[in-house]
Formats: C-alpha cells, structure tokens, sequence
C-alpha cells in the first residue's frame, strides 16, 4: 500500500533537505524554533499512544482466542517499533527528519483505520496488522527527542530532550480521557476510540510543514564514514547507554502492559485503569520540565542511576498489596524512573558519538529498545495470564521479572563509571 507512486510522489514533493556542511552550533535559534514544532507534535500526537496501550490489551482479551496472546497487540506494536527505526533512523539521514516523521504519521493513520476495521469485524489477525502500523508511528515518535537536538549547544541538549519529554504531558491529561469519552460511543468497543486516533495523525501531520530539516542529517561525500555497528558497541558508553534505555524503556512496558489486566483481574473498573495509566503517564512526563537542568547539574550519570533505582522501588510497592493505592504508587514510581533513566540515557548516548554517525547509532540504539520492550510485552501476557492461578500470582511475577534486569543496567553503569575514573587518574 505504501509502495503507491501517488503517496510516494506527495511524501518526496515536500521541500527537499539541503546538502550542506557540518557546522558548529553557535547558538540554539534554529534548535529552539524545531523545538517548538516537536513539542506541538508530541502534544498533539502523543495522545495515541496512551490510548492503544489502555485499549490494545483489553480489545486483543477480547479478540484473542487464547487470553495468553492478550497482550499480542501491543507486543506487535513495539516489534513493529524496533523493525521501522533502524531503516526510519537511515532514510532520515539522507532526506531530513521532516519525511521521516509524515511518514510516521501516515501509518500512524493507517493503523487507527485497520484496528477499527479489525474490531468491526472481530478479526485478530486484522488488529495485530494495525499494531504493526502503528508501531511505524511509535518508531518515528521515538525520533523526536533526538531531532531536538540536531542543532542544539551542549548545554542545551539535555534540556532540549527534556522539553519534548514534557510536551508529552497533555498526551497524559488527554489521551485516557478520550478513551474514557469514546469507548462506548459505538456498540463496538474501542470503535470510535481508534477513529480519534485516525483524525489526530491527520491534524497533527500538519504541524511538521514547520520543522526544517539541519545540515547535520547528511554527511557529504568524501567525509569521515560512519564506524559499523560492532565497532560503535565496542564503546563501553554507547553499550552501557543503549542497555540502559533498553532496560528501563522494557520495565516500564512490562508494568503498563500488565496493569489493566492486573486492575481489571483484581476487581476494579475499566474508569480505574484509565487514571492509574493517566497518572502513569503524568509521573512519566511531569518531571522532564527539570529533568534536563538535573542533567546539567548533576551529570546525566547520577540522573540515570536514580531512574534504575526508582524503578526497583516501584517493582517493591507493586509487590506489598493490589489495593488500588498499590497500583498508583508502583506506576508513578514507574513513570519517574522512566523519565529520570531514558532522558538520562538518551543524554548519555549523545555524547558518545560525533555527528556523521547519528543516524546509524540512534537507529541502533531504538532497534535495541524496540527488541527489549518486544520481548517485554510478549512476556507480560504469559506472566499475568499464564504463569498462576490469579491475577495476584501474575502481577507477582511481573514485578518480580523486573529486579535481576534493573541490576544488571545498574552494574553496566557502575562499571562505565569506574572505567571513566580510572581513566581520568591517568
């Protein structure tokens, strides 16, 4: 369907990205002004993704003939994630961000029409094929925080990832509220809900006419080529960076998509998931207003290290009860350590690279997150519905998953550290 010259010849009329020169970031006006224009996109754009992940569950239990593959959906959304951003990542090289992200929205579109199609007529098959698509637009969503700082100073680039972060705070108000208003509208659960996301890819596409592609997407010919994967995983900070973000993006997946089976499992509402995710949400992107002067303050290592223990504090308030109060404090912990890990992370990969190798490392690094948060969604529908006799036994074992993973990002970090201090005593 993509493949059709109509949609290819509108999608490459587009302002072409100018060839130029590297050059040395003076100063961040032209940062600022793409900042804007991303922060406006999340808003807008970010809804969606709340809403799949609160309905994609509920509707594949619904859908799925074995409740093992409930969480099938959501699983299909992350691999559909982690198999766009590598190619998303290298055709933004060479065209500019701008294609790469209209793109993202088409299929973010072309998702909402093919789960509403698979929801009328009850096919599973037809919603796992909307997951896919939608993981296109998930991929591209993911390139944001890194077009943020294309063209940003040094001391900007934190706080530049840390703002399109915290854009994503309407997308938390919004986005449950919307499921909360249009679940029902139909006969067909979850109907409409998928409509909405359709006419929000269609409004927020328009906003990324204003977003002008940098000279620092494409290197010219006869400049330094790019180091290979192998060679760029060789560095303990790009490896140590990518197992970070990869860990704690998969941990946080691995909660959110277990927790409206585990609420509605324990005998609460479908109005209850949607503030506990809605909460989520907020502690997810709320901190991100500060998250970048931390950075800036106290180095993005001690910042990632917070978010790995903030984590695990999580995984324990999930384990002490199911009350519904468990449930909020195990999902704002996980929403903190989130913001505090990624966006430290992400900071940390940033400086591990030089400019010419951005497109193939941050490809890299969202293949390896897409690969992490994959095998965490598909694990989470076997841990809640298959591996006890309750939903109690299940979320049990979901928190439980967590612990040996957070240790081993934290060893990763505490050896990068050590490496780093040595190093400097020489």
């Amino acid at each position: 369907m993509i493949r059709n010259s109509f949609f290819w010849a509108l999608l490459f009329t587009l302002p072409p990205h100018s060839v130029a020169r590297m050059v040395t970031v003076t100063d961040d006006k032209l940062a600022r002004r793409n900042l804007t224009v991303l922060v406006l996109a999340q808003a807008i754009l970010g809804n969606q993704l709340p809403m799949v992940f609160i309905m994609a569950g509920l509707a594949g239990q619904s859908l799925a003939k074995n409740i093992c593959f409930a969480t099938m959906p959501i699983s299909c959304i992350v691999l559909g994630a982690m198999l766009a951003s590598d190619p998303l990542s290298n055709l933004m090289q060479k065209v500019g961000r701008k294609k790469g992200f209209f793109l993202g929205t088409f299929f973010g579109a072309l998702g909402g029409l093919i789960a509403a199609y698979g929801l009328y007529v009850q096919s599973f098959g037809w919603f796992l094929l909307a997951s896919l698509c939608t993981g296109v637009f998930m991929a591209s969503q993911g390139f944001y925080r890194f077009a943020a700082i294309d063209t940003a100073s040094e001391s900007f680039r934190p706080k530049a990832v840390s703002y399109v972060m915290a854009s994503g705070l309407i997308a938390a108000i919004i986005g449950p509220q919307l499921v909360k208003l249009t679940d029902t509208f139909f006969s067909v659960p979850f109907l409409m809900s998928y409509l909405v996301i359709v006419a929000l890819n269609l409004i927020g596409s328009l906003i990324f006419f204003a977003f002008r592609n940098t000279d620092y997407l494409v290197t010219e010919q006869g400049e330094e080529r790019p180091r290979n994967r192998f060679d760029l995983l060789k560095s303990r900070q790009i490896f140590a960076s990518i197992l970070c973000a990869m860990i704690a993006y998969s941990m946080m997946n691995l909660v959110m998509t277990s927790t409206p089976l585990a609420v509605i499992g324990c005998g609460f509402s479908t109005s209850d998931v949607a503030d506990i995710v809605s909460t989520h949400v907020l502690a997810m992107f709320v901190p991100s207003f500060f998250t970048g002067h931390l950075i800036v303050r106290f180095g993005a290592r001690r910042i990632l290290a917070i978010g790995l223990v903030m984590l695990a504090i999580a995984g324990l308030c999930a384990l002490e009860g199911i009350d519904l109060g468990n449930f909020f404090a195990a999902l704002i912990m996980v929403g903190l350590g989130w913001n505090f890990s990624f966006i430290g992370a992400t900071t940390l990969l940033s400086e591990s690279h030089k400019p010419h190798e951005r497109g193939r490392v941050q490809g890299m690094n969202d293949f390896f997150v897409g690969a992490g948060v994959t095998l965490a969604s598909l694990t989470s529908g076997g841990l809640m519905n298959c591996s006890g006799n309750s939903a109690l036994e299940g979320w049990t074992a979901v928190n439980l998953a967590m612990l040996p993973l957070l240790f081993l990002a934290a060893l990763a970090l505490f050896f990068l550290t050590k490496t780093e201090n040595k190093n400097k005593r020489l």
